[in-house]
Parts: C-alpha cells; structure tokens; sequence
C-alpha cells in the first residue's frame, strides 16, 4: 500500500531542530538581559581628598620657666685681722708597742681558752649518738629501740577525748619536739584537724621520760624529732 501523502510535506520531521534552534535563541536573550548593566552619568568624579582637617593642629603654649640669678658672692671683711700664734698645743705622744727585753712575756700555755657554747641542733637521722630513751641503754640498735619505746609510750597513755568522739572527729596529728642537751622534752609543736586531738597529743609528748641526749663529735646537742599520732574511731 503506497502512502496518502508526500513526505516533503511532513511538517513534524525538522521538528526537533526547530526545538533546538528556538531553546538557543531564548537562551541567548536571558543571558544578554542578565548581563546588561545601566550606570547613571553624574558628570563626573571627585577624587580630590580634603586635608584640612588633618593640617589644623594647635600647638600649646609654653611657659619659659625663668630661673631666678645666683645670689651675690658675700662681701671681703674690710679689715683683716691677724692673730698672734700664742697659744699652746698639746703633743700627742706615741707610746711604741716593742716590748723591751725586761718585760716578762706571758707564755700561751698560761692564755685560758673559754669554750664558746654553741646551741647546735643536729637531725634524729643523722646524729652520731641517738638519744637513749629509758630502758635502751644495752640496747645493739638504740635508734631502733628509740622508735619502739616511743610506741609503746604512746599506745600506754593514749586516750580518745570525750568530745572529739562525739563529734565523729578523727584524724592525724602531726608533732615535733626537742630533746634537748640534758635529756628534757620541749619546743612541742603539733597540727592536726581538731584542737581535742592537738591537745591530748600534747599531753602525750608531756609524759615522755628524761632521757640520755644525743651527742654529736661527743659533745650534747638539740635532737628535733617528728612522729605523727593517728586518731581513729572504731
């Protein structure tokens, strides 16, 4: 069967170059009218820059201090007077420190030497000779039974306060005290979280023996000792 019509008159077969033709026309249009820019004619620029403000600067008056002139040089006396050297002068007389061989020399053996009391303070650790408590003296290692006996001063009159219990108050104190040279207790200090218990290891420390002081190069000496009391409730 032969076609009705002839193809030269089929309108629809350039139709999508016509399309094409038509989307590239429309978008050449939208990017002119985008980039199309308007400037307004104002006759000109000013491109001058105004300075004046900037130059107007007033400058401060000054005040020229005047120094007032040096006073005037006083006055020669008139009339000089000269005074006759009458009086007497006193001579200073130098006795010389030779001695001469008639005095008698005092030999060195015969110059007492005073021994100057020095208040020396030397470590518990490095003492030479520890401090000997009550009951250490044919002890092998005094420093160790030192310890010991301290413990066992402390465990015997230790004694929880009253009020500290009630409170719930526990803690550990902190003291340190001297052993002096003749063997007493002093100097204590202590800090600890509660005044009771600061207290009541004062106590403690107070009821510690005389004992045998430390003695450094043989000679007694000040021995500071730390040790901390502990305060605990059950």
């Amino acid at each position: 069967m032969e076609p009705k019509k002839n193809p030269k008159a089929d309108v629809g077969r350039n139709s999508s170059l016509y399309f094409v033709i038509g989307l590239a026309a429309v978008m050449l249009l939208v990017y002119g009218a985008l980039e199309y820019k308007n400037y307004d004619d104002d006759g000109g620029y000013d491109i001058s820059l105004n300075v004046e403000d900037q130059l107007d600067e007033e400058v401060p008056m000054t005040e020229q201090i005047k120094t007032p002139p040096p006073p005037p040089p006083p006055a020669a006396p008139e009339v000089i007077e000269v005074v006759e050297d009458e009086e007497e002068v006193e001579e200073t007389v130098i006795e010389s420190t030779e001695t001469s061989q008639e005095e008698e020399v005092m030999e060195v053996e015969d110059v007492e030497m005073e021994e100057v009391d020095e208040d020396i303070s030397v470590p518990f650790a490095v003492i030479e000779d520890v401090p000997v408590f009550p009951g250490c003296e044919r002890a092998s290692n005094k420093k160790q039974c030192f310890q010991e006996q301290m413990q066992k001063h402390i465990r015997k009159n230790f004694r929880y306060p009253e009020i500290a219990q009630e409170m719930g108050v526990q803690g550990r104190v902190s003291v340190v005290f001297v052993i002096q040279r003749d063997g007493s207790i002093g100097n204590i200090r202590m800090r600890g979280p509660d005044k009771n218990l600061e207290a009541e290891a004062m106590r403690i420390i107070k009821k510690l023996p005389k004992m045998t002081p430390g003695k450094q190069r043989g000679r007694a000496v000040k021995v500071p000792f730390s040790i901390p009391i502990t305060f605990k409730l059950q």
